[in-house]
Parts: structure tokens; C-alpha cells; sequence
């Protein structure tokens, strides 16, 4: 038999209803993994993909979701590509910026980084080796951004200090 006919939840019975759920969610959920855009020169690929693979191991402190690009957009139109840069930063908790000797010779990673900010989104800067590179990205200096040593601690630190920003 069946009913039917009859009306639906009111719009303030979804709203709570969508409400209490968003709140059990989020009580109930382990802590989360933060959505980092990496930015980096392509040269720096490796050195990248091995960052990835810590945040991957769960023996690691670094502990993100990558939400960068996994290969350099196939287009020669800037605006196609800052569009599909934008959409991926937009989604992101904040900005971590691979810093190497290439990467001030990068024409993208300048304009991440003040893209970044410009959305309000954190930004970190970390560097593999003893010392930071002498050439890096005029934004860093410009918006004082420093540039930390690559260690798993330090990343995360650093991860968890930037998205309290937002």
C-alpha cells in the first residue's frame, strides 16, 4: 500500500538534517590528511615524488593529500593553464614550494605562490640539503615566506602551522 502524496521534509528540516550530519562527521572522523599543492620546477620532479612517497608511508610524519600536478600541463596558452593551476590551488588547505637552483628559473612557481596568498591560502617553502639555494623565487622574499630544511618533522610542523593561518 504505500503512502506518497504527501509532502516532503521542509527546507529547515534539510538544512538540520544536513547539518546534524556534517557535525557526526566531523566528530566522528580521524584526523584529516591536509590537500597541499606542491609547486615546483619540473626539473625537480624526483626530489618531488619522493616528498609524495612520505606522505604516502604511514611511517612518516608528513601527512598530506597531494592536490599538485602530476604532469605539466600539454598547452602553450597561459590562461588555459593558470586556469587549471587556480582550480587546483582553490582546492588546497595551502602551498608548499619545493625551493632547489631551478626553481627561481621557473616562469610558474612565482605566480603559484602569489596566487596562493592572494586566495588566502598558506604557504610553506622548503629546501634538501644543508643550505638553501642562492636564487629562489622573488615572491618568497617578497611576501617573507621562509624557506625551511627538508625534514619529515619540520614538514609537518610547518604543514600543520600554515593551515592554522587560514
Amino acid at each position: 500500500m504505500g503512502g506518497g502524496g504527501g509532502r516532503g521534509p521542509s527546507k529547515a528540516d534539510l538544512s538540520r538534517l544536513e547539518e546534524l550530519a556534517r557535525k557526526t562527521l566531523r566528530e566522528g572522523a580521524e584526523p584529516s590528511k591536509f590537500n597541499v599543492f606542491i609547486s615546483f620546477a619540473a626539473e625537480d620532479l624526483n626530489d618531488v615524488n619522493l616528498l609524495r612517497g612520505q606522505a604516502k608511508n604511514e611511517n612518516s610524519d608528513i601527512e598530506f593529500n597531494d592536490w599538485s600536478l602530476r604532469e605539466p600541463f600539454d598547452s602553450k596558452k597561459a590562461d588555459y593553464i593558470k586556469s587549471g593551476i587556480t582550480d587546483r590551488i582553490e582546492h588546497s588547505s595551502l602551498t608548499l614550494v619545493y625551493v632547489s637552483e631551478h626553481t627561481a628559473d621557473s616562469k610558474w612557481v612565482d605566480w603559484e605562490i602569489r596566487e596562493s596568498v592572494r586566495m588566502g591560502k598558506g604557504v610553506i617553502a622548503v629546501h634538501k640539503g644543508e643550505y638553501p639555494p642562492q636564487k629562489f623565487p622573488k615572491a618568497l622574499t617578497d611576501l617573507k615566506i621562509p624557506i625551511i630544511r627538508w625534514s619529515q618533522e619540520g614538514i609537518a610542523a610547518a604543514i600543520e602551522k600554515a593551515s592554522e593561518k587560514r
